[in-house]
């Protein structure tokens, strides 16, 4: 089963609407995994001032902050393909 990674920090009110816009879309088979970002030095580097940022295991593109409904829903139909076709 997939997993899309919300890389996320506590009290982040951004990170708790994407994650909500993740649960809209409906998406069967997909663990959403919350990634704390202050935990590592890498991953603040990386994304903390770019949360919410959504990214797949097992895929290469992200979604930063902001999106659409819309966005997101491109977003994962495009990823879970690229996913099923590796």
């Amino acid at each position: 089963m997939p997993v899309l990674n919300l890389y996320t920090t506590l009290g982040c009110h951004l990170c708790d609407e994407a994650a909500a816009m993740v649960s809209k879309q409906r998406v069967l088979n997909l663990n959403l995994a919350l990634v704390e970002i202050s935990e590592s030095e890498i991953l603040l580097g990386n994304y903390g001032v770019r949360i919410p940022v959504l990214k797949f295991q097992d895929g290469t593109a992200e979604l930063a902050w902001p999106f659409t409904d819309e966005e997101l829903s491109t977003f994962l139909a495009s990823s879970l393909l690229e996913i099923t076709e590796n």
